[in-house]
């Protein structure tokens, strides 16, 4: 018998499975009725033996709250959670209901559970609307995540007396800046943008070189250190894009006005400023402190117009255009890789259904865009590093966004994937360069299996993730990077800047800050991951949303996975991905080779591989799942 303390991971089916230290590549599998009430995420204690392991005591809870539907199972009131890993529904007593009625979404707080064979006792916080309304159900996804909707009263308040006192702040401290008002200065974002974060200003100098600059929101002139918007900005980690709405990190006094550059406006930024040649060399750099009042305000889409056809400052756009190609030549040629994959926007009415679908175009301003923020991040990460070095302690003020080289046994399975596809991956005892994913991707362009290896691709990737130690960028191909361009939308770009700042004036770090700073990078890193998770919840229930009102109907797709139980097909213009039960495929018995990713018939040796083309028709859609199946008609 052994003993050991670990977090559990926990399925529908009431299954556990905690991290073994004893075999990292195995997780030891806890029975079901032997997880003495421990719930996903919880840190329990573990009694190992012969016939299995149980947990013996919960350490520490995930999480006390719970999204999930009211219902009635006799006298009893329950709620049904939404997190499918949850394997329990939670008893609600009478006096803690509230007005919550049956089929009403609503938060939940765990007040009480140490008997595994009665349910939980929990009590209704929070009634969110009824099940199906949009906005009870992006709700519920956003809170289901640990986030939420809205901002603690002590948060609004400060927000609010900023708001109040902005001319003041702006009268005190614009003398203090480098004055760039003068200077050219443009945003480009989406059309529906409401907070411009960065902007880039352009001048050309007397030599032929230009002087560009990168000029972010000075989001930490507003939010200091230790306030309220500072904690609950660090608890939320970041801003969530769902599919209709914006959960933003800050306040909207703060993301959308205070902070945020709107056209012919003074406004408080921190800046990066270069001289730069036609081939995008730079030949100086300057960090500090600014103010700014963008000339216009592009939408991605108009800036295009502009350099195609001759717009408003069409001279302008056409010369960062040019740079802005010559830098992502540079960096291809360096061994970053090209991942760009079709994005999905839906059409939504009034209630938030969803009517249609379109492929978001990636425009060269885009990528325009992205080419000066990639350049900023980059060389900020640079000068924090040069400073660091200077200072020759290993404690000094640093946070990069890093990203490791790929995981040797994933690259090995993806290489035997794509070698099932007909392509080749280069890889040396499972290692893999940057130069041979390229060229995995060159091989794929165009294929019908590019968005499948893509895909793929990303999987078998290590996360980029946030830290105080820098071991460069493996799929940027950068020795050094760091976020410093969106602060209004995520925390670790105001950590940054605070760590510049500090590193500009002179200001000395201790070990204390670096152990606080690599905990708000582990920090930020799970938030990310949580908010893409949201994210990725909110396009799928849209996804089956739209397919639920197209049932019956005969849709073209790709087949996106094979499994035991079935295959998934992916409807090629909407991305909706559904399953194709093994069971349903009753013109002949399948049987699947793990190997070629394949079924294949006994009878009619009819053949089903990833990648392939087919016709399927719609046959149900689950919105409490999120799942659509699928039949083939051919």
């Amino acid at each position: 018998m052994r003993n050991l303390t670990g977090i559990i991971k926990t399925t529908g089916k009431g299954l556990g499975f905690v991290p073994d230290p004893k075999d990292p590549e195995n997780d030891i599998r806890i029975e079901e009725g032997f997880l003495n009430t421990a719930l996903n995420g919880d840190t329990v204690d573990l009694e190992i033996t012969k016939e299995g392991a149980r947990v013996t005591h919960i350490v520490n809870r995930a999480k006390k709250n719970f999204v999930g539907t009211i219902d009635l199972e006799g006298a009893l009131i329950v709620v049904v959670p939404d997190d499918k890993k949850c394997y329990t529904k939670f008893s609600i007593p009478t006096k803690f209901v509230g007005d919550a009625k049956k089929n009403d979404k609503v938060q939940i707080e765990l007040k009480e559970w140490t008997n595994s064979k009665e349910l939980p006792i929990a009590e209704v916080t929070r009634v969110l609307g009824k099940k199906g309304n949009n906005d009870a159900e992006m709700e519920s996804i956003v809170l289901e995540k640990g986030f939420d909707t809205r901002f603690p009263p002590a948060v609004e308040e400060e927000a609010k007396k900023i708001e109040k006192h902005k001319d003041e702040i702006y009268k005190k401290e614009i003398p203090l800046r480098r004055d760039m008002r003068e200077t050219f200065t443009i945003t480009i974002d989406p059309f529906d943008a409401k907070d411009f974060d960065d902007a880039i200003s352009f001048k050309k100098l007397p030599d032929g070189k230009y002087e560009i600059g990168v000029h972010i929101a000075d989001v930490s002139h507003f939010v200091t250190e230790g306030s309220a918007l500072d904690t609950e900005a660090l608890h939320r980690g970041c801003s969530i894009y769902l599919v209709d709405r914006t959960i933003p990190m800050l306040p909207e006094v703060l993301s959308n006005d205070v902070c945020s550059l709107n056209p012919n406006e003074d406004k408080l930024t921190f800046s990066s400023v270069f001289v730069m040649d036609d081939n995008g060399k730079v030949y100086e750099r300057w960090f500090g402190r600014t103010v700014i009042n963008s000339t216009h305000r592009f939408t991605y889409e108009d800036a295009q117009e502009s350099i195609d056809k001759g717009g408003i400052y069409a001279d302008e756009l056409r010369t960062l255009n040019k740079i802005a190609k010559k830098m992502q030549a540079e960096k291809f040629s360096r061994g970053a890789i090209e991942f760009e994959q079709d994005e999905i926007k839906f059409i939504l009415d009034e209630n938030g259904k969803p009517t249609g679908v379109y492929k978001k175009e990636r425009l060269d301003t885009h990528k325009l865009v992205e080419e000066y923020m990639l350049l900023s991040n980059r060389e900020v990460a640079k000068f924090i590093a040069d400073s660091v070095e200077k200072k020759k302690v290993d404690f000094s003020g640093s946070i990069y966004r890093i990203h490791d080289t790929p995981d040797k046994d994933r690259i090995a399975d993806l290489a035997q994937f794509v070698k099932a596809l007909g392509y080749d991956l280069k890889t040396n005892n499972g290692a893999v360069t940057a130069s041979a994913m390229n060229n995995l991707m060159k091989q794929v362009t165009g294929t019908p299996h590019e968005a499948l290896v893509k895909t793929a691709a990303i999987r078998s990737m290590q996360k980029a993730i946030y830290s105080t130690k820098n071991i460069g960028h493996f799929g940027l191909a950068f020795t050094f990077y760091t976020h410093f361009t969106s602060p209004i939308r995520r925390y670790p770009d105001l950590l940054v800047h605070r760590v510049l700042q500090n590193h500009l004036v002179g200001n000395k770090f201790d070990h204390k800050d670096i152990a606080r700073y690599q905990k708000i990078a582990e920090q930020s890193s799970e938030r990310e991951v949580s908010a893409a998770e949201a994210e990725r919840a909110s396009k799928k229930l849209k996804q089956v949303e739209y397919m639920s009102e197209r049932i019956g109907q005969t849709f073209e797709g790709t087949i996106s996975g094979v499994s035991e139980w079935g295959i998934y097909v992916e409807e090629v213009n909407t991305k909706c991905e559904g399953m194709v039960k093994l069971r349903d495929m009753k013109d002949d018995f399948y049987t699947i080779n793990a190997k070629t990713y394949s079924l294949t018939g006994q009878r009619t040796k009819k053949k089903y591989t990833l990648g392939d083309k087919v016709k399927f028709k719609v046959t149900a859609a689950d919105l409490d799942r999120k799942t659509l199946d699928y039949v083939i008609v051919a």
